[in-house]
């Protein structure tokens, strides 16, 4: 597909389940919207790098995103959020930034409805220290320190069922398709 003429600005933030592929839709998109991709998992993985606490390491890692989100939005540049999107404070972040720099927000939602077919991409994937290696284990970088208060399968489930989204503009997908197919039908929507 060639490259669309983007008249406005774009702010587009990924959601879905670890697995669900948002890192390769966001790649495909940023090439197509001649944009920068924030990937939470590259601030968090180096923080880990550097021996920081598994939860202190999140907490940073969506710090330093949003700095950057702000340095990029200020130089006018198209925007991809790609962390996951399971708190509403999230959302309001990227709808704030977005809104007070006259982008125009967009959510893009990955859809996997196979729990089953999740784990298996996360067991074929090379992983960063913060990624999970498959629906009950944790990332190399938690070290033991996450135990958690619900079981990973259930975790999972919840984000699969009970995503948090804004009230408009909404692309969900289903990520078992083609990554190409899917970014074609995302681009169609967000930019026309």
């Amino acid at each position: 597909m060639s490259t669309p003429q983007t008249p406005h600005k774009l702010f587009i933030q990924m959601s879905g389940a670890p697995g669900a592929g948002k890192s390769t839709l966001a790649r495909l998109l940023r090439r197509s919207i001649s944009g920068v991709v924030i990937d939470h998992d590259v601030f968090r993985s180096t923080l880990l790098e550097f021996n920081t606490p598994f939860d202190q390491a999140a907490k940073q890692a969506y710090k330093l995103q949003w700095k950057l989100a702000q340095d990029i939005v200020k130089q006018g540049i198209n925007i991809i959020i790609d962390s996951p999107c399971n708190f509403q404070e999230v959302l309001d972040q990227g709808s704030a930034l977005s809104k007070d720099h006259g982008y125009v927000y967009w959510y893009v939602e990955c859809k996997v409805e196979s729990i089953d077919l999740l784990d298996q991409r996360l067991r074929t994937r090379e992983p960063m220290a913060s990624q999970r290696t498959g629906i009950d284990r944790h990332p190399t970088g938690a070290n033991g320190a996450r135990a958690g208060d619900q079981e990973s399968r259930a975790l999972f489930e919840k984000w699969m069922k009970t995503p948090c989204r804004p009230e408009d503009n909404i692309v969900i997908v289903n990520s078992t398709d083609d990554p190409v197919v899917l970014r074609d039908r995302i681009l169609k929507q967000i930019v026309g």
